[in-house]
């Protein structure tokens, strides 16, 4: 009997080294989707011009927000087709199917030709390769989440599954730091007429790498054991997964309404921010890409400290924190952002906002993921999810851009407020879901 000890303990050990290497390997893939979604945002100050060439520069970032958006209303589709896949074929095929979506709407927006050369053709392409992206990350969202909470235990789910925000946020900050070295070896008419192009070709790449990765990440024990107990009983009424999801209204509610006020002040300190601070504060370009360098740097270390502290004290007061915060603070950030000069101070309002962020960005997913059995979790998760996503996040920077131009910008803050408010309601209400019985095959 006492020989059986070493080899049981080899086998935990082995099996807890599958499961971080997948674990990685599925935060790599992450990381790469969300950095060739965000390089759009980060670089739109350059290429807006290339694709609309008339107007004043808020008029160009107009446009180039409103294809933002719409690559947001392929999201819910996204969240949909690729859930139903991952419940119904594995959560590591619908990452592979995921990560390749992307590859190709990079690949395209690094070799789209200008205004100037096929006219309205140009902008027309733009939209199909961001219609393409956001059914890859609309995808990805639900299918990530699923996978990293199921593959982590039960003691350590919260700090495990921030992962995917932390990969979320070094996606933006490898964009970013693509934008800072660009800018330090290129001119500023470089930029504008060619260079901008250079981060969607870094991004098609790095997607390949993400592929190769996810071709060897193991699939998770929870979808396995389901879909073992599906064979066993080959001759059970199966029902559809919409039709099963239709069966948790209040779960469905709820993901929409804690999604709400979080994706609003996450658009908005995270990506509108850089074109904040060069059109309402008056930074320069390049310092609006390193003050949001900073903060999001602050952001990426944040989530795992968040979501070890959900997993001592429980995800609700984690996510109420962040209610109360953006509640109270959003309107006198805003303000004192739009004012002030000096790069450490912009910084060190931009360091508060994601202390409260990080509040709901760090274990959003995991408590998400916890509502749903595993039969419908990753449908459950996305389809919902992106659905809201698609109407508030995708639309924060075209409403905050269009306030301004209105002159009303304030409308914005205090908009912002208000969706803060619906969530902090729904995390007050909603059960505790730390120990979910539901995560469990």
């Amino acid at each position: 009997m006492a020989s059986s000890a070493p080899i049981a303990d080899s086998s935990v050990r082995s099996t807890t080294k599958r499961q971080i290497k997948s674990i990685i390997s599925g935060s790599i893939g992450n990381l790469v989707e969300w950095y060739d979604w965000y390089v759009y945002s980060a670089f739109a100050l350059y290429f807006a011009p290339v694709f609309f060439p008339k107007g004043s520069q808020t008029a160009q970032l107009l446009n180039s927000a409103a294809i933002f958006a719409v690559g947001f209303l392929m999201r819910p589709l996204g969240g949909w087709l690729l859930g139903l896949y991952a419940d119904r074929k594995g959560r590591k095929a619908a990452l592979l199917l995921s990560v390749l979506l992307m590859c190709g709407g990079s690949l395209l927006i690094a070799l789209l030709p200008s205004y100037s050369q096929i006219g309205v053709l140009a902008p027309a392409l733009l939209v199909v390769a961001r219609l393409l992206q956001g059914l890859s990350v609309g995808g990805e969202y639900g299918t990530s989440a699923t996978y990293l909470s199921e593959m982590a235990g039960q003691q350590h789910r919260g700090f495990l599954s921030s992962f995917q925000y932390v990969t979320l946020i070094a996606g933006q900050l490898l964009a970013l730091l693509v934008q800072l070295g660009l800018q330090q070896v290129l001119t500023s008419d470089q930029l504008h007429t060619w260079g901008w192009r250079v981060p969607f070709a870094i991004g098609s790449a790095a997607a390949i790498v993400a592929l190769y990765l996810r071709q060897h990440m193991e699939e998770t024990g929870a979808f396995v054991s389901q879909t073992q107990e599906k064979e066993s009983t080959p001759y059970v009424v199966r029902q559809s997964k919409l039709r099963i999801l239709l069966q948790y209204p209040r779960e469905v509610l709820t993901v929409i309404g804690m999604t709400l006020g979080g994706t609003i002040v996450f658009y908005t300190f995270t990506t509108y921010t850089q074109k904040f601070l060069v059109n309402t504060a008056g930074f320069t370009k390049d310092q609006a890409t390193l003050i949001s360098f900073g903060a999001l740097a602050i952001a990426m270390v944040l989530q795992p400290i968040m979501g070890a502290l959900s997993d001592y004290t429980g995800r609700r007061p984690v996510l109420i924190f962040f209610g109360v915060g953006a509640t109270l603070s959003t309107v006198p950030l805003m303000h004192l952002l739009g004012q002030t000069h000096t790069s450490w101070a912009a910084l060190g309002l931009l360091a508060i906002a994601m202390i409260i962020m990080s509040g709901y960005t760090s274990i959003n997913a995991v408590v998400k993921a916890e509502l749903f059995p595993t039969e419908i979790r990753a449908l459950g998760v996305g389809l919902p999810y992106a659905l809201t996503v698609a109407v508030f996040g995708g639309s924060a920077e075209y409403l905050a851009l269009l306030a301004k131009e209105q002159g009303v910008e304030s409308w914005f803050y205090w908009y912002v407020t208000g969706c803060a408010i619906v969530s902090l309601v729904v995390y007050l209400r909603m059960q505790e879901t730390k120990h979910s019985e539901r995560m469990h095959p």
